[in-house]
């Protein structure tokens, strides 16, 4: 079946904008605030702390900027004041998840630390609490978790936060792509210690860059806002005791961003149809969508994903920057789907390369439900099936289509598209 490209390229998830924003950066361009202070920033702090009920929210140029800036508050609690020049993890492990994007993790690395990759479990595709438990059982000495919602799916917070309790540890929760959902009638980004949010371009709002971190202790929220403004101390001059970083949210952003909050729900409410019409769509296929908790959570549907069963991949090898298949009938891949959609001017994306299996971090632990993921022999997988669940969703599955400025229709054809490659 042939198709004809779509004129307008349809992205994967590009900014909807609702004319709402300009009236607030030109509200920032009329009182002169064109900086990292001002009345935008003020207000979309309070708004989004009440509604994610949380204390304390610092606005900040980048989700992981926050990130870093938890990260390192954690670091600091657990482990004490490090030296000028040292990471506040610096010698430490850290558990993180590990199908993600490494802005969640990279942080770990700025702070001198040691990610411990935790494997996936298959009900949400986030991190497993089986494996975090048996993380703590080959590194007890581990005080700090770094956990992310995939998608804008929760993951099992609950659980992952009983075993934090148990172990003593700290939890910094991604929650950048998962704004507005919610676990257990609670919103996401509010289950940690420390909690971030995203306003990146491809968010579920956006500032076109942005993010925020949200505590519940004013001590916490007072030293992020100093140190994202270069730590300078109440001096008529330029004086600094500890090492300072220039994070602070820009006020002209802050505009855009405070445009966009009235219109979450409606953006939650377009995403979940696009997730519900592809679930229709593909319903006699040998497929599955990106699954979530439906008794407990509700996601964002930021992505909508879809997994090919096993027995309809057709052979697929991928190396570091290449892929390779061979097409057959009945059967498809990633790889084949993607290039089919790229051809039609339709942007998909692979899911996520698990963090264990990157170049830079190919050498950290990797902990899965079973144990030490790394340690085990080909022997042993053969035996018992596949162990490393991040890498099976990374060979089997992609990320859709699901930009909110796409209509029925080309949606419609999208799934027609993909239908096609299992012909």
């Amino acid at each position: 079946m042939e198709f004809k490209p779509f004129e307008k390229k349809v992205w994967l998830a590009s900014p909807t904008m609702h004319g709402d924003e300009l009236k607030w950066i030109y509200d920032a361009f009329e009182k002169n605030w064109i900086t990292t202070a001002g009345e935008n920033i003020n207000e979309i702090e309070k708004q989004l702390s009440a509604f994610i009920r949380t204390k304390y929210a610092v606005a900040l140029s980048c989700g992981t900027a926050a990130l870093h800036l938890a990260i390192r508050l954690a670091g600091e609690k657990i482990y004490g004041i490090p030296k000028v020049g040292h990471g506040a993890l610096e010698g430490h492990k850290v558990f993180a998840s590990d199908t993600t994007f490494d802005a969640t993790v990279n942080p770990i690395a700025y702070e001198g630390g040691e990610a411990v990759f935790i494997d996936t479990e298959r009900e949400t595709w986030n991190m497993d609490p089986i494996a975090l438990e048996k993380a703590f059982e080959i590194y007890p000495e581990v005080k700090l978790i770094v956990v992310a919602h995939l998608y804008g799916t929760p993951g099992k917070i609950d659980e992952i936060r009983a075993i934090a309790d148990k172990h003593g540890a700290l939890i910094v929760e991604d929650a950048a792509e998962s704004l507005g959902a919610t676990y257990k009638g609670k919103q996401t980004g509010s289950f940690g210690d420390y909690d971030i949010i995203s306003f990146n371009g491809n968010k579920i709002i956006t500032g076109s860059s942005g993010g925020m971190l949200l505590c519940n202790e004013k001590e916490d929220a007072d030293k992020i806002r100093k140190w994202s403004t270069q730590s300078r101390e109440a001096a008529a001059w330029y004086q600094h005791e500890e090492v300072g970083y220039n994070y602070r949210m820009s006020n002209i952003i802050a505009g855009i961003v405070r445009g966009q909050i009235p219109y979450l729900g409606e953006h939650i409410a377009a995403k979940k149809a696009i997730y519900e019409r592809y679930k229709e769509g593909f319903k006699d296929l040998p497929v599955t969508m990106n699954p979530y908790d439906e008794v407990n959570s509700e996601p964002n549907f930021w992505l909508s994903c879809l997994l090919i069963n096993e027995e309809a991949m057709c052979r697929q090898v991928r190396g570091e920057k290449d892929a390779l298949y061979i097409h057959e009938n009945g059967k498809t891949c990633p790889t084949e789907i993607l290039e089919t959609l790229a051809k039609y001017n339709a942007e998909g994306r692979p899911i996520w390369k698990p963090m264990h299996m990157q170049p830079i971090y190919i050498n950290n632990p990797f902990v899965t439900a079973q144990g030490n993921g790394r340690a085990r022999s080909n022997a042993y997988i053969a035996e018992n099936g596949c162990i490393d669940v991040g890498a099976d969703i990374f060979n089997r599955g992609l990320c859709l289509p699901s930009d909110i400025n796409m209509t029925d229709e080309q949606q419609d054809i999208i799934i027609q598209i993909i239908r096609s490659c299992f012909e």
